[in-house]
This record gives structure tokens, C-alpha cells and sequence, in this order.
């Protein structure tokens, strides 16, 4: 993946993040976007950038992608 495509995700999961921080559950709400809307492969980066970095990730959005990450198996874990 490049770096603008990871770019592009980050942006994205952030923008999401500002749409529903109003709500109350709004990292589960952001969650639930990722999940049904976003591809595997698109999520499986976003959390690989979670567990690397995940800086440029707003605090929201970071809540979600964790959220995420608990859904999809650590597949450097299983690699080891």
C-alpha cells in the first residue's frame, strides 16, 4: 500500500469521526461505519496503521479503528 493511499484512509477515518461526534456513542457509530462500509482490505490497513503508529488519527478515531481491531485477528501474532 502507499503511503497516499494510507493518506487517504487516515483523512477518511477522520473525517467519519467528525461527522458523528455529536453523538453519544460516537465511536461505536464511527465503528460500525468502518465495519459495513469500508473494504477488508481497507480496514485491515487502517488497524495495521493503529497498531504501528496511529498518530494522525483523531482521538475518536482512533477509539473506533481499537474498536475495529477487536473484531479482525492480529495477523502478525498468528504469523509469529
Amino acid at each position: 500500500m502507499s503511503r497516499s493511499q494510507l493518506d487517504t484512509l487516515i483523512h477518511m477515518a477522520n473525517q467519519i469521526a467528525i461527522n458523528n461526534a455529536h453523538y453519544g456513542d460516537a465511536a461505536e457509530r464511527v465503528h460500525v461505519h468502518l465495519k459495513k462500509f469500508w473494504a477488508r482490505s481497507m480496514k485491515r490497513q487502517i488497524v495495521d496503521y493503529l497498531r504501528d503508529d496511529g498518530s494522525q488519527l483523531s482521538p475518536l478515531a482512533r477509539q473506533a479503528v481499537a474498536l475495529l481491531a477487536q473484531d479482525q485477528p492480529d495477523a502478525r501474532a498468528t504469523s509469529a
